[in-house]
């Protein structure tokens, strides 16, 4: 499932919004992909692994054709709204969607947490969650979604390079390689002259 997402999204963009990918597109798309298949499968750690079931991969699935759905809706709704719009508009439904869940569920939840708690989750949602939304979404307006997918792999990539710099992970041949796929792909979006139409 690992760098599917890219893949998938150009797909549903050019099938549902009209966009357009060169051969050149499809193919860093893919080098891409199996770049962060690569990162992902050298990982010697297999925690977790032997609880894995069929219901949470069902999830995964259905979360990544989630993503798609809702760069695609922030994409059609930035044509007539800033960025900025967009994203609170989708935090303040997204809050109220995941408030009724969790009290229908699991009742009201308790506040009582120590003020590093509280100062902990405001810094998670405001750099970790709001900027970087906002950030994607500014980004999402001004290029095509089919090409803004491709940056969703450097993901994995900078997970891979916190691992070695903080936690003295190594990696192997194929992590870095997949790596240069990674990189080979989102720079050659970033410098390739934008021929789809959105």
């Amino acid at each position: 499932m690992v760098g599917t997402l890219p893949v998938i999204l150009a797909i549903a963009a050019v099938m549902l919004t009209g966009e357009r990918l060169h051969l050149g597109g499809w193919l860093a798309l893919i080098a891409s992909t199996l770049g962060a298949a690569l990162i992902a499968s050298s990982s010697k750690k297999t925690s977790g692994m032997e609880h894995a079931n069929i219901h949470g991969d069902l999830l995964v699935v259905l979360s990544m054709f989630a993503g798609v759905g809702w760069i695609l809706i922030s994409k059609r709704l930035m044509k007539q709204h800033s960025a900025l719009i967009v994203t609170a508009s989708v935090f303040w439904l997204g809050t109220l969607l995941l408030a009724a869940i969790v009290i229908t569920t699991n009742g009201i939840p308790s506040f009582h947490y120590s003020s590093r708690v509280w100062v902990a989750v405001a810094e998670q949602g405001l750099l970790a969650t709001s900027c970087t939304t906002i950030l994607w979404n500014w980004a999402l307006k001004r290029v095509p979604a089919s090409h803004a997918g491709i940056f969703v792999n450097l993901e994995p990539l900078v997970g891979a390079i916190l691992g070695v710099s903080l936690l003295h992970e190594s990696l192997g041949a194929m992590a870095l390689l997949g790596g240069v796929l990674i990189i080979g792909g989102a720079i050659y979006f970033s410098y390739k002259p934008q021929t789809a139409s959105s």
